[in-house]
């Protein structure tokens, strides 16, 4: 992991090595905590931008208020800590990483009167699913392990622990060769990725997974409007596993793995095993969006 010279923590800018918790933080025992995650690009001419802060940053205090957690800051002063930490650190392109946690002061699981703390992290990080991946498409396997219940988790926060489960989804298909887990909600039906959402497309359809169990992707989002903007239908609906099989393409989104092609899920080929054209055609304006070459979308963007 490349470091940077200086973390956002609790209202000030403090040396990396310096962005310190003590071992009895109640978030490390217990996992009440939540994050986003964020991507800043250079857009050439037009300096740097952060991709939908504001949007990550109304996320990660939804997420909170769903925990019951207070932030002890506006989101104004949030979304300005976000963009004065990447210039402070002189980042031309980087990844984001705002974290409210309960600091130490009181263990057990009603903790009541445990600190909010708040730490804003960003350095440089490139495609999380690979350059190669990205650029040809993934191999997938369906997991074991459950996508969370609605009424066992809150689905719509972006809660720490509940990445315990994406964590042994990942473990399990990565130790058996293929570089992604695809995970079935309680009933059966595909939820999504380890930490991303998946789109399939067949007969020029594009099709999507329904806001049930699991997180409303932003980059999930904006694909979705981008397919609209091309002219593609765009469908939320449930959808089974061999669907996923049979479907012309299917592609994951989300901030980390920004849109990447899938091939194979299960050992069989997806299409003709390499990303589609729908696919390449959204993924080419993603990143357009990204890098501020889609002036009617500048809305999108929070200039450094």
């Amino acid at each position: 992991m490349e470091t940077v010279d200086y973390i956002w923590m609790d209202g000030a800018l403090v040396g990396w090595d310096e962005a310190t918790t003590h071992v009895l933080t109640h978030t490390l025992h217990y996992g009440l905590g939540v994050f986003e995650g964020i991507r800043c690009y250079d857009c050439g001419d037009r300096g740097s931008a952060v991709f939908r802060l504001e949007e990550h940053i109304r996320r990660l205090f939804d997420s909170a208020h769903i925990c019951q957690m207070e932030i002890p800051f506006t989101q104004q002063q949030l979304v300005d800590a976000t963009l004065e930490t990447i210039r402070t650190n002189k980042l031309a392109a980087c990844y984001i990483r705002p974290l409210c946690f309960l600091g130490e002061g009181q263990m057990g699981l009603y903790a009541p009167d445990a600190p909010v703390r708040v730490s804003i992290a960003a350095w440089p990080w490139g495609s999380y699913l690979g350059d190669e991946g990205l650029a040809n498409g993934i191999r997938v396997k369906i997991s074991s392990f459950t996508r969370h219940h609605v009424n066992a988790a809150m689905t719509k926060a972006k809660v720490c622990g509940y990445y315990v489960n994406s964590i042994l989804a990942k473990r399990e298909v990565v130790a058996a060769g293929y570089d992604e887990a695809l995970m079935l909600d309680s009933e059966g039906f595909v939820a999504e990725a380890s930490g991303e959402n998946i789109f399939i497309v067949r007969d020029g359809v594009v099709t999507t997974s329904p806001l049930t169990a699991v997180l409303g992707g932003i980059t999930r989002a904006t694909l979705m409007q981008l397919a609209h903007e091309e002219g593609y239908e765009v469908r939320e609906r449930r959808f089974t596993r061999d669907e996923v099989y049979t479907a012309d393409e299917a592609f994951f989104t989300g901030t980390a793995a920004e849109l990447t092609p899938i091939r194979e899920v299960d050992d069989r080929a997806v299409g003709d095993g390499r990303p589609g054209p729908i696919t390449q055609r959204l993924q080419a304006r993603y990143f357009a969006a990204v890098r501020g070459e889609l002036p009617e979308h500048d809305e999108w963007l929070s200039f450094v």
